[in-house]
This record gives structure tokens, C-alpha cells and sequence, in this order.
């Protein structure tokens, strides 16, 4: 993997200036109120996820594919999983005013206990 990612870079830095597209996916733990996920996420995620405190979040990167997701934690059951949680989605569409809209509501349950791992809002705004 290392040699892999070592030879990416080079090609990457090669095309600096000419692209962006270099994002390299590397498994991330991505904390949530009653747990954790750990995924395959890109370097532009990554910066996403920081809000600043030293630890990455669900929240900010919305509905994570199930494919890139390796493992999870509940903190209510104490025990880790290895494989995706359940994803509960809602789409309300609901106004919310001055021209904000709620389009979904994502929850990341434990299949376990039905505990809420992680969730994520999903806005859209008229201009």
C-alpha cells in the first residue's frame, strides 16, 4: 500500500497545477453522538469532516456509501461492528424559511439496538 500511495504521489505531484483530482482514499474514523464509523474517505473529506477540535465527524459528509464503510462503534452496546450500519433516511422537503429548505434527514442506526450512531442534514437554499 505504502509503495502504491508513494508511486500516486509522484503522479500527482507531476499534475499539480494541472488538476485536482488527486484524492486518495484512506480508512478514517468519523465520530458521531453515539459512536463511530470508520471509512474510505478522500483527503477533500477529511477537511470536511475537521470542524476544528481534533477529531473528524459524520455530520458535515452527509450519506457516506455503505461500500466505504468498514466498521462502526455503539457506544450504547459497548461493541464494535464489522460492517456498515443501518442508514435511516427521511425526506421531509420541508421550508424552513428565508429560503431554506431540510431535504433529508440521515440517521447511521446501530443494527444491533437501534441506537443513533451518527446523523446528517441535507439543505438546499434558493438564492
Amino acid at each position: 500500500m505504502s509503495d502504491k500511495r508513494g508511486e500516486l504521489s509522484g503522479i500527482c505531484e507531476s499534475l499539480k497545477g494541472k488538476t485536482n483530482q488527486c484524492n486518495y482514499m484512506t480508512q478514517t474514523q468519523l465520530g458521531g453522538s453515539g459512536g463511530y464509523v470508520t471509512a474510505d474517505i478522500t483527503d477533500e473529506q477529511k477537511k470536511k469532516a475537521d470542524l476544528g477540535v481534533g477529531k473528524l465527524f459524520l455530520m458535515p459528509l452527509g450519506k457516506i456509501d455503505e461500500s466505504k464503510i468498514s466498521n462502526y462503534f455503539c457506544k450504547q452496546c459497548n461493541s464494535e461492528f464489522s460492517e456498515a450500519p443501518k442508514l435511516k433516511i427521511e425526506n421531509p422537503n420541508e421550508e424552513l424559511g428565508q429560503g431554506m429548505t431540510l431535504l433529508t434527514i440521515g440517521q447511521y442506526i446501530c443494527s444491533k439496538c437501534n441506537s443513533v450512531i451518527g446523523e446528517y442534514r441535507e439543505f438546499s437554499k434558493k438564492e
